[in-house]
């Protein structure tokens, strides 16, 4: 394993007529784990200890999806074109075999990447995420209004509140993981533009619409499905993580305490451990 997350160089792929920036690290010879990003966040926005801790074990494979940060082209509007951009970015890399993460917006295009190709996807990882027409989603819930309306001492202070408890452990979490976040100076990601989240809220607000029979698409991912979230989110409701896993045929959940969204950023090491349990099994 000759880089880590601080070191992988960035990489550039066209698909789409999209420039795609991209990171390849960790241990080849597997299948590659795709890693799809959360709302307004770059490749940077990974916790190291997450992706080095996975690395150890398989390569990693960080993206900029269309429009965000050093990728080329304008963000969707919609989680579909989102997924079937990611799908011509992974193909584009010649792989005929991937596992994909999705963390949170992440956990949406997760799943359209394995409904639009499943001769692509062999396991299916999703983080603090939920299904369409999911427990409040079909707006930013009350407390994601209030936390990213609030005004902020240091901008990435945000992060501590929307991935962690109020808590004194959670917090003193999040500190931490503040600290891991900036740890990558050389060749870092540029912040995403002011378009970035006005699409992806756009985005996030056709995918959780009211519909009827909302949660029979899930039945279509027949994939192994490991569902991963905090006891107490309150972006993405800790509801829909149940929902996921009681209606993707083959999906386990994982429920860490005291935890918000990122409970894979307070668990680091625990939910590395039990990523690649699922995906060595």
């Amino acid at each position: 394993m000759s880089h880590t997350h601080q070191t992988a160089p960035t990489q550039y792929t066209e698909a789409n007529g999209i420039r795609f920036a991209y990171r390849r690290f960790g241990k080849t010879g597997g299948v590659p784990l795709v890693m799809n990003m959360h709302f307004t966040g770059t490749m940077d926005h990974w916790d190291p200890l997450v992706t080095d801790g996975l690395a150890a074990g398989r390569e990693i494979i960080l993206f900029n999806n269309a429009g965000i940060s050093s990728s080329s082209g304008d963000v969707p509007t919609s989680i579909e074109e989102m997924a079937a951009n990611a799908v011509a970015f992974i193909r584009a890399l010649a792989l005929d075999k991937v596992d994909v993460l999705g963390f949170s917006l992440g956990g949406l295009i997760a799943q359209e990447i394995t409904l639009q190709a499943p001769d692509l996807v062999r396991k299916l990882i999703l983080v603090g995420t939920g299904p369409r027409s999911g427990d409040g989603m079909a707006t930013l819930t009350p407390e994601a209004q209030s936390i990213f309306g609030a005004t902020y001492s240091e901008p990435d202070e945000l992060w501590a509140h929307v991935f962690f408890t109020e808590s004194k452990k959670s917090q003193a979490k999040a500190h931490e993981f503040l600290k891991r976040f900036r740890l990558r100076v050389e060749g870092r990601d540029p912040e995403v533009s002011e378009k970035v989240a006005p699409a992806q809220i756009a985005a996030l607000g056709k995918w959780g619409e009211p519909r009827e029979n909302p949660f029979v698409y899930l039945k279509a991912i027949t994939q192994p499905t490991l569902v991963v979230n905090g006891d107490n989110d309150v972006i993405i409701y800790t509801s829909n993580s149940v929902i996921l896993q009681q209606n993707i045929p083959d999906a386990q959940l994982i429920l860490y305490p005291d935890a918000n969204h990122g409970s894979q950023y307070q668990y680091p090491e625990i939910f590395v451990a039990h990523v690649g349990l699922f995906l060595d099994a």
